[in-house]
C-alpha cells in the first residue's frame, strides 16, 4: 500500500517552528517527517548512522540534533536498542482518514512495532476514534504480556549514570539470604537485556548479536557494572550509530584501555570513542599507527663544560714569569 506521507502546509505556522527551531532544527524536522523509511503509524526503524549519511551530517551533529528534538523541543521518542523512532504529533497530522485500506495497513505495521510504549506515545495526538482504538488495543495487548512476565524482568528506569549496585528497599534476615537475592534479580535483569533477535536467520544479524555478546561479556567480567543495564545500552549503540569500519573491535579497544587506566565507567570510554571519531581513525591499524606516531622522540645532546680550545694553541707553563 502506498505510504500516505504528507507534511502539512501548516507545518511553518507551528510556533515551535517558526519561533524556537533553528534553520537546522527545521531542516532535520522534515527529514524526520519525509525520509523513506517513514511509516504510516508514525513509529519507524532507523540509526543515526544512517541519518548522518542521507543528511550529510556527522555523527555528532546528529547526536545534538537528536538530543534537541528528544529533551528540548519533545517532538520525537528514540529507543536506542530496537533503534525506533516515534514522531509525537503524526497522528494528528496524518491519521485523520479512515476506511479498510487505511486500517489494514496501520493493523499490519503496529503488528511489527517492538516498543509498545512508542504506541502509546503516538496514540495521544491520534483525534479519529476508530484509529486511536486501534492503537490503544495494541498497548492493552502489551501491557497484559507485562503483568505476566515475572517483576525482577525488567529494565532499569532510564538515568544519566546508574549505581553499579541495587539498592533494596526492603530489608531481608540474614546476609547470606540477601546476597543471593541481589544475585538472582542480577541474573533476571541480564536475561531482560539479551538482544531477542536470536530467530532471524540473516547472517548479518547473527554476527551482530555475536558482536553485542562479546562486549557484554567483557563489561560483565571487568568491572564496569553488571546491573548497569542503561550504561550497557548506550555503550552498544556505538554498533550502529559510529562512523567505525571496526565498531566491535574499537569499543572493546577502548574498554580495555579503560581498565588500564582504572577508570571503568561509560563516560570515559564515550570520550576516547568521540576522540578517535573526531581524529577519523576508523580501524584499529589506523589507531595503532596514530598512537605511534605521536610518541614523543628523545634527542641527545652533547654539550662541552667551557670553550672549544684552538687547534694552534701552546701551553706554555712560564708565560707571565719574570
Amino acid at each position: 500500500m502506498e505510504k500516505f506521507r504528507k507534511v502539512r502546509i501548516d507545518f511553518w505556522k507551528n510556533p515551535i517552528v517558526s519561533e524556537e527551531m533553528s534553520p537546522e532544527d527545521k531542516y532535520f524536522y522534515l527529514y524526520l517527517l519525509t525520509n523513506p523509511n517513514t511509516t504510516q503509524i508514525g513509529i519507524y526503524q532507523i540509526t543515526k548512522k544512517q541519518m548522518a549519511y542521507d543528511l550529510g551530517y556527522s555523527i555528532e551533529s546528529v547526536h545534538s540534533l537528536m538530543d534537541r528534538f528528544l529533551n528540548h523541543h519533545k517532538l520525537i521518542r528514540y529507543n536506542p536498542e530496537t533503534r525506533e523512532l516515534a514522531i509525537k504529533n503524526w497522528g494528528k497530522d496524518n491519521l485523520d482518514k479512515g476506511g479498510k485500506p487505511m486500517m489494514d495497513c496501520i493493523y499490519s505495521e503496529l503488528k511489527d512495532v517492538e516498543d509498545s510504549s512508542l504506541i502509546q506515545y503516538i496514540s495521544e495526538s491520534i483525534q479519529r476514534q476508530e484509529i486511536r482504538s486501534l492503537y490503544e488495543s495494541f498497548c492493552k495487548q502489551a501491557a497484559n504480556e507485562v503483568c505476566d512476565r515475572d517483576e525482577n524482568d525488567t529494565y532499569l528506569d532510564e538515568c544519566e549514570d546508574l549505581d553499579d549496585t541495587l539498592t533494596y528497599r526492603y530489608t531481608i534476615s540474614g546476609q547470606e539470604e540477601e546476597e543471593e537475592e541481589e544475585k538472582e534479580k542480577e541474573k533476571q535483569q541480564q536475561k531482560a537485556f539479551t538482544p531477542n533477535r536470536m530467530n532471524n536467520p540473516d547472517s548479518e544479524c547473527h554476527q551482530k548479536t555475536a558482536d553485542v555478546k562479546e562486549i557484554i561479556e567483557f563489561w560483565d567480567n571487568n568491572g564496569f557494572g553488571f546491573s548497569n543495564v542503561n550504561a550497557k545500552q548506550q555503550l552498544l549503540s556505538w554498533l550502529d550509530d559510529s562512523s567505525f569500519l571496526q565498531p566491535k573491535e574499537l569499543i572493546l579497544k577502548a574498554m580495555n584501555i579503560a581498565c588500564a587506566n582504572n577508570k571503568r565507567k561509560l563516560n570515559y570510554i564515550v570520550g576516547i570513542l568521540k576522540n578517535w571519531e573526531n581524529e577519523s581513525l576508523l580501524t584499529v591499524e589506523e589507531i595503532d599507527s596514530y598512537q605511534e606516531n605521536q610518541k614523543p622522540v628523545v634527542k641527545t645532546r652533547q654539550s662541552t663544560a667551557g670553550r672549544d680550545i684552538p687547534s694552534r694553541f701552546e701551553l706554555d707553563l712560564t708565560r707571565g714569569e719574570e
